[in-house]
């Protein structure tokens, strides 16, 4: 199937040049979309986000951050970053953050992150509501290639953290404990999007920063 037809199957992995992905991407119909590109193939994700995907992303980012914040460590997030390697692949995170010392070398000012001139980021995130079995497939492969050193996807469906590390031309391996963040472990975080179920963000949030502090 060509990319550069009117319509096509949104949301699996189609062949497609680089050239047909980047035209897909200028059509209006996808200005919302996010997409990817690996081996030969693009993905253009248009399922609509539902309430539980953009609430565990929103908590996702707060637990991260009131970590960062509480530990002291610097970090910059992005959400729907765009990272390019130009020809090759991109991908189009929920969120991405740079640490420690590589924020300051973390990219500003542009709309997408040229991965030929730029470090991709040190951790990866994607919350999973329909796409799980891809996220931890094709996505995962994607990431290891572009050099991110850690990649956590959130299970919706089952408030579950499933988080990997990227080991230099080894592949990943799963942890349970993040190595970027060392301390936090995924199931702090499960607990955290559990209760976030029940909770506004506010008290979930002062929960969380109490048992970092504690």
């Amino acid at each position: 199937m060509n990319l550069v037809k009117t319509e096509f199957s949104t949301d699996v992995w189609v062949n497609a040049t680089w050239a047909d992905y980047l035209k897909i991407l200028e059509n209006p119909a996808y200005e919302k979309a996010k997409g990817y590109y690996y081996n030969g193939q693009g993905r253009i994700e248009m399922s609509p986000v539902g309430f539980n995907h953009s609430e565990d992303n929103g908590i996702l980012a707060l637990f991260v951050n009131l970590w960062g914040m509480a530990k002291g460590i610097p970090m910059r997030v992005q959400v729907n970053c765009t990272y390019r390697q130009s020809g090759k692949k991109e991908c189009q995170p929920d969120l991405s953050y740079y640490i420690g010392d590589r924020v300051k070398l973390s990219p500003k000012g542009i709309s997408v992150v040229d991965l030929d001139k730029n470090l991709p980021p040190d951790l990866v995130i994607e919350i999973s509501a329909t796409s799980l079995a891809d996220d931890l497939g094709n996505k995962r492969l994607l990431y290891e290639e572009l050099g991110v050193r850690e990649y956590w996807v959130v299970d919706v469906q089952n408030s579950q953290m499933i988080a990997f590390e990227m080991i230099a031309t080894n592949g990943s391996q799963r942890i349970w404990e993040s190595k970027l963040l060392p301390g936090l472990e995924m199931s702090l975080l499960e607990e955290g999007l559990q209760r976030s179920r029940e909770a506004d963000n506010t008290e979930v949030g002062n929960w969380f920063l109490e048992w970092v502090r504690d």
